[in-house]
């Protein structure tokens, strides 16, 4: 019987195996030393909040493996011998398979900082991250200050995480405004308000230079670059971004890059060797998408096609249009399509920007400037639906037909105030338009 073996139990490595099982009655192993059983990464921050327990960020009850015949094998993956088709693990064993993937995902970045291995400071992506901060920030008596290095996604997570304790944060963000790689202007500029609002010491075009330990060797402070302040903390999270995690492919025979090299059938360049999710490289990125894309739901596409490859269904990966969504502190953020940040955006795009009285709510819709094909959506506090602007996208609407039919785009519950009139108001201010909302529900556009 072929031997299947996944090393990695995230999203990716997990959705595979079902798969394939569903198709299939292929002997399939999964090896992790991270955890025994799968759970929602996504969820940490919740655990840490008390909003769930540990226990609820696993989707399957424990008897699910056994009774699909998917063997879980706790171990570190320590070398690949792709010739003889054998993992070397730790303590000396090892495991033959027929076919591979490696679905490893990301690890934090750290960029040779002086004291970035000290007791108290980690990153926020494993479940030992949180056993650390459990560990070192229970409460603001343990954990007097926290100091968090990197603006991104895990970086505000953090600081809610913490702030959800009382803990006191202060935020270092290298950038001159909070994730303006990535956001356009107006709405960075709305979110550093947000974070301030929520009494975290925003440290704007700061950088990390060194931690330094207390005589147990446990952190109890940090030296900024730009001035030399020093400033009193117990823990350090170190959110600066992911990388892929593929340290222990160096000595192998398999492609890398920044991640594992793949194709668009996510093949290595060894036969039977596969990789997916966040640690998986395209030679060439798919259409305007990222070579490397660490998210939930790319991993998990990522899972469900290589599984028909692998059961001689051999199709691409197809990721479609972008989307993401996230949340800063109270604010609920969603984007499909490009919409880009002051860093990397093309000559041809323009951008309406609308933003509430209120500073919780923004939209930004990014249009391409000679033509007037709608390219993206960003939105800030009101919600929107997927399966319409993935239709938007595909169909390459204009934008004076995406602004006439906003209403048809909402997803808010049925009390919520609705924006969109104010929204084509300024929009036809800005432009010189005469466009009128459309009444026509979502449902009938597509029909």
């Amino acid at each position: 019987m072929e031997h299947i073996v996944i090393i990695g139990n995230g999203i990716s490595g997990v959705t595979l195996a079902r798969h394939i099982r569903k198709l299939s009655d292929k002997k399939i192993t999964i090896i992790s030393a991270e955890s025994e059983y799968f759970f929602s990464r996504t969820a940490l921050m919740y655990v840490f909040m008390g909003h769930m327990t540990f226990e609820h960020t696993q989707p399957y009850e424990h008897w699910f493996w056994k009774k699909n015949r998917i063997d879980l094998l706790k171990a570190y993956v320590d070398a690949i011998d792709t010739d003889s088709k054998t993992l070397q693990l730790s303590e000396g064993k090892s495991l033959a398979y027929d076919k591979l993937i490696i679905a490893t995902g990301s690890k934090p970045n750290k960029f040779g900082w002086p004291g970035q291995d000290l007791d108290g400071v980690m990153g926020m992506y494993h479940k030992q991250d949180l056993e650390n901060l459990e560990k070192y920030a229970p409460n603001n008596t343990i954990c007097k200050r926290a100091v968090i290095v990197g603006g991104g996604l895990i970086g505000i997570e953090l600081a809610e995480m913490l702030v959800s304790r009382d803990i006191p944060v202060t935020f270092l963000v290298r950038e001159s405004s909070f994730w303006n790689g990535v956001l356009p202007e107006g709405e960075s500029a709305m979110i550093n308000r947000h974070i301030l609002s929520h009494h975290i010491d925003l440290r704007l075009s700061t950088n990390l230079k060194a931690i330094k330990a207390d005589e147990n060797g446990k952190v109890k402070s940090v030296i900024i670059e730009e001035t030399g302040e020093e400033i009193s903390c117990n823990v350090v999270g170190l959110t600066a971004g992911v990388s892929p995690n593929i340290d222990f492919l160096k000595s192998s025979k398999i492609e890398t890059g920044k991640g594992v090299k793949v194709n668009r059938f996510l093949e290595t360049n060894i036969a039977d060797v596969y990789a997916i999710g966040d640690c998986a490289e395209q030679h060439e990125a798919i259409g305007n998408r990222r070579p490397i894309e660490a998210v939930w739901y790319t991993g998990r596409m990522m899972g469900e096609t290589l599984a028909q490859t692998i059961c001689g269904n051999r199709i691409q990966y197809k990721p479609g249009h972008w989307f993401n969504s996230a949340k800063f502190l109270d604010i609920e953020y969603q984007t499909y399509g490009w919409v880009h940040g002051k860093k990397g955006k093309p000559d041809y795009e323009a951008h309406f920007h609308w933003k509430h009285q209120d500073d919780t709510k923004c939209v930004t819709i990014a249009y391409h400037k000679d033509t007037n094909v709608f390219l993206g959506i960003n939105t800030f506090g009101i919600r929107m639906r997927h399966e319409f602007f993935d239709t938007v996208l595909t169909e390459k609407w204009n934008v004076n037909k995406v602004m006439t039919h906003l209403s048809a785009a909402n997803f808010d519950p049925e009390f919520y105030k609705l924006h969109e009139k104010d929204i084509i108001e300024k929009y036809n201010r800005d432009t010189g338009n005469n466009l009128r909302l459309s009444k026509i529900k979502w449902r009938s556009i597509f029909a």
